[in-house]
């Protein structure tokens, strides 16, 4: 592999999605990422209807760029095989149970005689050491115990979930973090990442609201911004327009273009802390006037302007935009079953990415790399 990683050798010991994207995040940056799995394989492997040949799509997704062995950890013979590997890795990775993780001796204190640079990231749904340490947690649970449903949504509405699986993505991206602040450091050591933690942390400013001035945060409609109006969704007369005005310049131009100058010297619109204290009656100005029009002639209208619009796209039509392809988003890797197509990484360093390998079958480096004789520890970095 090349990349700014080549060289570091991480094992990843998780299985569904946040470890696993982890592991991902560093693979794609050109780390060798081991896979260890059991011969039952990572949950993933299962999950889904969608195939390329034999490989899973789900797991696709989560896993190019990697190397897959069978050890059960827990027997033995096979441990003396992971202990080898342990003492020629940079890190290791896991999102199981603290239990799981303490029983199988995946934590740095059972693993630096060993390998005493190595970092453990334990990836778990409340930490390792919490009132909840052992509680079961999946995204939706998270989601639901750290405000985050009840936030979402319009006011009327259930709470809601968000979209896609934003606690695992954002608990594998802070898991990187800190595997790669130690490796900077030159220090082995636990990091202890927890889902709900890693969740909480992005509540930042609504957090901050509650903490120091007992505001508490409320579901607006249109999925509205709390602080900031116009900051939302309106409906057009086909659709929707998405609309963010960020200061008193954005209204002017907005109000001048929509047809409504005076807004601009209107005591109660003219600058945003009186647009916030008269939310509704801004919003239910510039909703009437925007349900006038279609979102693509309101777009052509308003994009040249400067001002924050959008549409509101669906997956398939963002992912056929021109953007995609000028940023390289999507990609194409050659595998023994057929072209699989997935996303591409997001961090650049220029106009040549490391090219993609297919995700491993299930135990497909296991001879190869038990059969290397171990380094004695991982190089200096």
């Amino acid at each position: 592999m090349r990349g700014p990683l080549a060289g570091i050798r991480i094992l990843e010991l998780g299985h569904m999605l946040a470890g696993p994207y982890c592991g991902l995040v560093l693979a794609d940056l050109g780390a060798e990422v081991i896979k260890v799995e059991t011969a039952d394989g990572d949950i993933a492997r299962r999950i889904g209807p969608n195939m390329v040949g034999e490989q899973n799509v789900y797991f696709a997704s989560l896993n190019r760029n990697k190397k897959s062995v069978c050890l059960d950890v827990s027997q033995q013979d096979d441990r003396k095989k992971f202990n080898a590997l342990v003492a020629s890795s940079h890190a290791l990775i896991t999102n199981l149970r603290p239990s799981a993780i303490r029983k199988l001796g995946l934590t740095y204190d059972n693993l630096r005689h060993i390998n005493p640079r190595i970092v453990c990231v334990a990836l778990t749904g409340y930490g390792l050491d919490s009132p909840k340490a052992e509680y079961p947690a999946y995204d939706y649970v998270i989601q639901a115990l750290t405000g985050v449903m009840a936030l979402t949504g319009d006011p009327d509405s259930p709470p809601t979930k968000t979209g896609y699986s934003a606690v695992d993505n954002s608990a594998g991206l802070g898991a990187a973090v800190g595997l790669l602040a130690k490796i900077v450091e030159g220090r082995g050591g636990q990091v202890d990442l927890a889902m709900y933690d890693i969740m909480l942390s992005q509540m930042n400013y609504l957090a901050a609201a509650w903490l120091n001035a007992q505001d508490p945060p409320m579901r607006y409609a249109g999925s509205a911004h709390p602080y900031i109006v116009p900051a939302q969704l309106f409906r057009t007369s086909d659709h929707f327009l998405c609309i963010f005005v960020t200061h008193d310049d954005f209204w002017r131009r907005l109000a001048e273009e929509v047809g409504h100058p005076e807004w601009v010297s209107d005591r109660a619109f003219a600058t945003m802390s009186a647009r916030r204290e008269n939310r509704e009656a801004v919003v239910g100005a510039l909703q009437e006037v925007l349900l006038t029009d279609t979102t693509e002639r309101w777009l052509k209208r308003l994009q040249p302007t400067g001002i924050v619009v959008s549409g509101v796209e669906t997956l398939a039509t963002a992912l056929a935009d021109e953007q995609i392809a000028a940023r390289r988003m999507t990609i194409s890797i050659e595998s023994e079953s057929g072209v699989i197509r997935t996303l591409g990484n997001p961090i650049k360093f220029g106009p040549v990415d490391i090219e993609p390998t297919p995700p491993p079958r299930l135990g497909e480096h296991t001879d190869m790399l038990l059969s290397r004789s171990p380094s004695g520890g991982p190089d200096e970095h």
